[in-house]
């Protein structure tokens, strides 16, 4: 049914006579219309106006700001991008937007015959996918079972052929410790990134949280940090998430806190709203940005990863159980440590900012080193020795052979 109203000239009557059009009520017809239920009369619409219609400049500009975070519009640009190329340089060209279900499909048919040439795992084409079908505008978006139905075959035979998902390696709290021992903590480089590993894996951070972290939202008392994370992946209401993280003797948190926030004082960059983590220069002083910079002082989340693996290159872990070390790692760790101490579930779920009821802290991110190295068939008592001889003295008392 279209979405546009529609009048219909109509009156009740009475066994099979019609009345003619024009001399009943007038009724309006919209996706809203239900059965059993009496559209509205034209004469019962509010009376708007032009105005009704209507957006100021200021709130244009205001919806003109992005709604979702930073890394998540980059993403979105650039496979929407990468759509918008692909569908002009078709013979004939297609319609990215609003996209029809064969295009949606051929496109999906696309990515897969190239992630099977090895530039793509299945994850990843469906994740690009599940982008450009959320871009779409809603009600007449694009049918994707047949192109989804393809792509989970696709991923058995991806599996079958050994394929598997690269997961990053798990910073738990030896590895963590290990990685902050190597760092030389009498340099303001060195208090900013021991400071940075040891909260890292206190509060489980996302690599966008890190980078966005304002000083104001970090508390020092002696017994540990208030930290605020007010901008996650799973927030989706905008409340933010508030913990006290007490102090520990292996990480010292108040300690590497105090000393990150003398060096941020002496640098005047200690503001309500200045970012907790900053760019240093070589000499320890602050890095300068154009004036127009998008992200203004704060560092790029991807700036923040390759500080921690470069961290964990130094500290001689580069990778742990065959997997390399990135900023993920310590969000694995210390969620992984907690899974093996018995934390619950809904537990390391608020702790990690994950959505209630997810599953993915124990799925994705429960990483424990060694896995498949024990074998749980050695718990069954072993055929031979002194069980043997019971076993051959039982046969004989049997008269067995």
């Amino acid at each position: 049914m279209s979405t546009e109203a529609e009048v219909v000239q109509a009156e009740l009557v009475d066994g099979d006579e019609l009345a003619p059009a024009g001399t009943g009520p007038r009724y309006l017809i919209s996706e809203r219309t239900r059965l059993g239920e009496l559209s509205p009369r034209t004469d019962q619409v509010p009376a708007w106006t032009d105005a009704d219609f209507r957006l100021s400049p200021e709130d244009q500009a205001d919806l003109a700001e992005p709604d979702l975070a930073e890394n998540t519009v980059t993403n979105l640009k650039s496979t929407i991008r990468a759509f918008r190329t692909w569908c002009a340089t078709q013979k004939p060209p297609r319609t990215a937007y609003p996209c029809t279900t064969e295009t949606y499909t051929a496109y999906g048919l696309h990515l897969i015959r190239r992630g099977k040439a090895g530039e793509f795992v299945p994850d990843t084409v469906g994740k690009y996918m599940s982008r450009i079908w959320n871009w779409n505008p809603k009600g007449i978006r694009p049918d994707p079972s047949r192109f989804k139905g393809r792509l989970r075959a696709w991923k058995k035979e991806w599996v079958k052929a050994g394929g598997e998902v690269d997961r990053s390696a798990s910073v738990t709290i030896e590895y963590n410790v290990r990685i902050i021992a190597a760092i030389d903590e009498g340099t303001n480089i060195g208090k900013r990134d021991a400071f940075l590993a040891a909260l890292a894996y206190a509060n489980l951070h996302r690599e966008m949280e890190l980078a966005d972290q304002l000083c104001k939202w970090v508390k020092v008392h002696e017994t540990g940090l208030w930290v605020k994370t007010a901008t996650s992946k799973t927030d989706q209401v905008g409340k933010g998430s508030r913990r006290f993280i007490k102090d520990r003797e292996d990480l010292q948190l108040v300690r590497r806190a105090r000393a990150w926030f003398a060096v941020l004082h002496d640098l005047s960059a200690d503001g309500p709203t200045d970012p907790l983590f900053r760019a240093l220069t070589v000499k320890g002083n602050l890095r300068k940005y154009p004036a127009d910079r998008e992200r203004g002082t704060k560092m790029r989340p991807g700036s923040l990863n390759e500080r921690l693996q470069i961290l964990a290159e130094r500290a001689g872990v580069p990778y742990i159980d065959g997997k390399k070390v990135t900023s993920h790692s310590w969000r694995a760790g210390a969620n992984t440590d907690m899974a093996e101490r018995g934390v619950p579930l809904a537990e390391r779920n608020m702790a990690g900012r994950w959505a209630p009821g997810s599953r993915t802290a124990d799925t994705v991110y429960d990483r424990r080193h060694g896995v498949g190295a024990s074998d749980p068939l050695d718990k069954v008592p072993q055929y031979g020795g002194a069980a043997h001889a019971a076993v051959a003295r039982a046969r004989e008392e049997a008269g067995g052979g």
